[in-house]
């Protein structure tokens, strides 16, 4: 039924899609595009629990702070791992969005992506947090099929589309035909457990204890997936742990794949396990359209190569990786009479019901 109230909230509203990433958050205002891609970050002081800093600027005290304030990152393996702050990180975001725009706006419509394997608890903790934080209505969407709009794959066709979301704390695996998911597999490795296996390495083999930010940095500058036609190297800082004195170390692009190897062969079996379970039709539609790779991940040198010569299909980094999510949920919203049906359930429900 028509509701004339509706109708003059959405032409006013800045509705916002909101990709809600264990490493990053970007927020998509629909019609205006991406209007903020700050660190998933928030600096609180540890006694009063008050907040300092979020973003980008509570990013940078990371390993710096003094011992009464904590920079944390609220969600873990892309679900909420402390709800408060992740209320008032999404508050953050939303209010700023809304700065941007220099005069008042109704409460926002929004979309939020959600990984695939989170339980109904999970799901309620993030729309209840969207919620509290500003939204007047809260909509959840499942992050490979937000990816997989943004990447534009026609997902609401009968001819099946695959995409590869690599995030920060999960790799989402998912084929879709006729507006489902007909296989989704998530395993909670991403960017965090390559900093992670870097920083490992280090360790063990020049007993050098790096940060994560010394990791990330080294993985984005020489980190690859497959063997480049001009291999480089990198300086690394640290502590030297049999010393205690600070040390830094050159390590080669070699070496860094070496210790990527680990995560990159784990999100490489669950795409082909992913494969094996898909009908065989869909099988020959994939060999046709190919495999899409999104998000921070998918920006690894030599990553798609690597898919594409264990799978022995065409796999390519979608346009924007980083940003499908986002792109996707802002999508929804442009037309959500026909591609609601792809909200997750609980959202469903929650419409359904309102």
């Amino acid at each position: 039924m028509f509701n004339p109230i509706d109708w003059i909230l959405g032409l006013f509203s800045l509705d916002i899609g909101i990709d809600l990433g264990t490493a990053n958050t970007l927020v998509n205002v629909r019609r205006k595009g991406i209007i903020i891609n700050e660190p998933s970050v928030v600096a609180i002081d540890k006694k009063s629990r008050k907040v300092l800093a979020i973003g980008a600027e509570a990013k940078e005290m990371i390993g710096r702070t003094p011992a009464n304030i904590v920079a944390i990152r609220p969600l873990r393996d892309g679900v909420i791992s402390d709800f408060d702050v992740t209320e008032k990180m999404l508050h953050y975001f939303i209010h700023k969005v809304h700065e941007h725009m220099f005069i008042s706006m109704p409460r926002p419509r929004v979309v939020v992506g959600i990984p695939s394997g989170v339980t109904e608890v999970e799901k309620r903790a993030v729309y209840d947090a969207t919620l509290s934080a500003g939204a007047r209505e809260a909509y959840l969407i499942e992050e490979p099929v937000a990816a997989a709009i943004g990447a534009g794959l026609p997902i609401m066709e009968s001819r099946g589309s695959m995409i590869v979301d690599i995030g920060g704390g999960t790799t989402e695996v998912a084929i879709f035909s006729l507006g489902g998911m007909v296989v989704a597999k998530s395993i909670r490795i991403g960017g965090d457990e390559m900093d992670e296996d870097i920083m490992d390495y280090a360790r063990k083999k020049y007993n050098l204890l790096i940060g994560q930010r010394m990791a990330e940095e080294t993985k984005i500058a020489i980190g690859s997936a497959y063997p480049q036609e001009q291999e480089s190297t990198y300086q690394i800082r640290g502590r030297n742990l049999i010393t205690g004195l600070p040390d830094s170390v050159e390590i080669s692009s070699v070496e860094v794949r070496e210790a990527l190897s680990r995560s990159i062969g784990m999100i490489v079996n669950t795409v082909k396990e992913a494969l094996e379970e898909s009908p065989p039709e869909l099988v020959s539609d994939l060999m046709s359209n190919g495999i899409a790779l999104a998000g921070g991940g998918a920006m690894l040198k030599g990553l798609a190569d690597r898919v594409s010569e264990e799978t022995k299909m065409n796999v390519y980094v979608a346009e924007n990786p980083m940003m499908c999510v986002a792109l996707g949920a802002e999508a929804v919203l442009e037309d959500l009479d026909v591609l609601g049906k792809v909200l997750a359930d609980t959202t469903r429900a929650s419409i359904s019901h309102g």
